[in-house]
C-alpha cells in the first residue's frame, strides 16, 4: 500500500474516533455537596529525569522538592504513556492514551506538516502520521473541572496547538507565559525568537530568567486570588528542557563542583525549578490555604542526559525505557496522604484526570471514554486493580511497549522484542525474551491485542 493511501486510511480513521470523543458525549458526575473542594497546583516539568532529584542523585540539589517528598506520597512507578513533549500534554488533559487520539509525536515545524492536521516524521519506519493540534473535541481536565465550579489559570508550556487552540480556547480561564514553542531559544530574555502572540515578551527585560518570570506570575496568582471558588493551578514549566542554558549564578556554584559544559547548566537549572517549586509552595502557605491545597508534581518524560540507574531516556532510540517513560510523581493531599511514604504500584500520567475530578467532586468518577484510572485510593492507602499500562511513540526501530507488574515488554518495527523484569533488573540489562517464560507469551498477545483494537491504522 502507498503512503498516501495508507495516510488517508489514517486520516478516515481518525475523523471516525472523533465522533466518540466530542464533549457531549463525557460522563456525568454527582458532586457531595457538604464536601471542602481543594485548590489544586499541577507543577509539570518538562525532560526532568527520574533520577534528576537530590534525594535520588546527590549531583543535584533539589532542598525544596527533597522537602516536599518527606511530605507526600511518592509514586517511585509513575510513567508516560508516549514519552515525548506534545503527547505527554495530551495524555495529562485528557486522561487518554495519547496514541488513541493520533497523536505518537511530538508537533514538529511546519514543514513536516502533511496537511492542516497531520505531519510525518521522516526517519519514521512506518511513516505515520501525528497530529498537529489536540482537536478542540477533545474534553480537558479543565473542561471538566469547571462544570465542578473551579477557576483554571495556566502557566508556560503548551505545545499542544498554536492560536484558536490555545489554553483559553480548551478550558482555562486565563493564560500566562503561552508561546507557539517547545521550548525557548534561550532561558534568558528574550526568550523566544517569535511565536509570541499575547505579547508575553513585552513586559521584560535583558538578564530575567524565564523559569523565574513564570514562577513570578504563579505566586502573583496565588497571592492575589480573590475569588469564592477553588483554583487550579497548571504550572507547565518549559525548563527544564533544552537549550541548557543555567543561572548564571547557579552555573558557577556547578562548574566550581567540577561539572562540566551542558551537564553544569542542567544541573544549575534543575536548581532554578526547584527553587520554582518552594516559591510556590511558600505562597500558598502565606496564603493561609496550605491545609486545603493539593500539590502534584510530574515531569513530561526522561532527560536529556543520564538517568542512571535506569537504562535510556528522551534521547538514543531507547525513549521506551525506564529512563525514557520513568518519571517523578509526587502528590500531597493534606489530610489523605502519609508523609514521607512512597508506593511502587505503575501509574500513568492519564490517571490524574480522573484523580483531579474525585478531588474536585468527592466522589467516585466514572468515564468510559478515558482509560485513566484515579488515583485516590493509592493516595488513601488502598490499592487499584492490577492492569497492563501500554506505550506507544513513532519515531525510530522502538515503538511500542506494555508493563504488567514487575514485567515490561518492549517492540520494535523490525521484529525484535525485549522482556525485562523491572523489579529485579531496574537498569534493564538482562533480556529475558526466549528463555521460556509464559509472560512473554501473555505480553506479545496483549500488545497485539491492544494495537489491532485501539491504536489507529495508517
Amino acid at each position: 500500500m502507498s503512503i498516501n493511501k495508507k495516510v488517508l486510511i489514517y486520516l478516515n480513521l481518525g475523523v471516525f474516533a472523533l465522533m466518540f470523543s466530542c464533549k457531549s458525549n463525557q460522563a456525568k458526575t454527582n458532586t457531595n455537596k457538604s464536601y471542602k473542594k481543594p485548590n489544586i497546583v499541577l507543577l509539570f516539568v518538562d525532560d526532568y529525569g527520574w533520577s534528576d532529584i537530590g534525594y535520588r542523585n546527590t549531583t543535584f540539589k533539589t532542598p525544596n522538592l527533597d522537602q516536599f517528598k518527606k511530605e507526600s506520597l511518592d509514586f517511585t512507578r509513575a510513567y508516560i504513556p508516549t514519552p515525548t513533549c506534545s503527547p505527554s500534554r495530551v495524555s495529562l488533559l485528557t486522561g487518554k492514551e495519547s496514541a488513541r487520539i493520533g497523536f505518537s509525536r511530538h508537533i514538529p515545524g511546519e514543514e513536516l506538516f502533511i496537511n492542516e492536521a497531520y505531519n510525518i516524521w521522516p526517519k519514521d519506519p512506518v511513516q505515520r502520521p501525528s497530529r498537529n493540534y489536540l482537536p478542540l473535541e477533545e474534553v480537558t481536565y479543565a473542561e471538566e473541572l469547571k462544570k465542578y465550579g473551579y477557576y483554571n489559570y495556566f502557566i508556560g508550556k503548551w505545545h499542544v496547538g498554536h492560536v484558536g487552540k490555545y489554553p483559553i480556547d480548551q478550558g482555562f480561564d486565563a493564560e500566562f507565559g503561552v508561546t507557539d514553542h517547545g521550548h525557548p531559544k534561550s532561558y534568558y530574555y528574550p526568550f523566544f525568537k517569535s511565536g509570541d502572540p499575547r505579547n508575553f515578551m513585552k513586559s521584560y527585560k535583558k538578564g530575567d530568567y524565564l523559569t523565574d518570570v513564570l514562577t513570578d506570575g504563579a505566586v502573583n496568582f496565588i497571592e492575589n486570588y480573590d475569588k469564592a471558588e477553588p483554583f487550579m493551578l497548571s504550572f507547565w514549566y518549559y525548563s527544564v528542557h533544552g537549550p541548557s542554558v543555567g543561572r548564571k549564578d547557579l552555573l558557577k556554584k556547578y562548574q566550581d563542583a567540577g561539572l562540566k559544559g551542558k551537564y553544569a547548566h542542567h544541573a544549575a537549572m534543575v536548581e532554578a525549578m526547584d527553587e520554582s517549586v518552594g516559591r510556590v509552595r511558600k505562597a500558598i502557605k502565606d496564603k493561609g490555604i496550605e491545609d486545603n491545597t493539593v500539590i502534584i508534581v510530574l515531569s513530561d518524560q526522561g532527560g536529556a542526559y543520564t538517568n542512571a540507574p535506569l537504562s535510556g531516556g528522551k534521547k538514543g532510540g531507547n525513549t521506551l525505557g525506564e529512563g525514557g517513560a520513568r518519571v517523578p510523581l509526587l502528590i500531597s493531599y493534606p489530610g489523605v496522604t502519609k508523609s514521607n511514604s512512597e508506593t511502587d504500584i505503575p501509574v500513568q500520567s492519564i490517571d490524574i484526570y480522573p484523580t483531579l475530578m474525585e478531588l474536585a467532586t468527592g466522589t467516585k468518577y466514572k468515564n468510559d471514554k478515558i482509560q485513566g484510572v484515579s488515583l485516590l485510593p493509592i493516595l488513601k492507602g488502598d490499592k487499584i486493580a492490577k492492569r497492563n499500562l501500554y506505550f506507544l511513540r513513532s519515531y525510530e526501530d522502538q515503538y511500542a511497549a506494555v508493563i504488567s507488574d514487575n514485567w515490561k515488554l518492549i517492540k520494535y518495527h523490525s521484529g525484535k522484542y525485549q522482556l525485562f523484569n523491572i523489579k529485579n533488573d531496574i537498569s534493564e540489562q538482562t533480556n529475558l525474551i526466549g528463555t521460556g517464560l509464559e509472560i512473554e507469551t501473555k505480553l506479545k498477545e496483549d500488545i497485539k491485542n491492544w494495537e489491532m483494537n485501539f491504536i489507529p491504522k495508517y
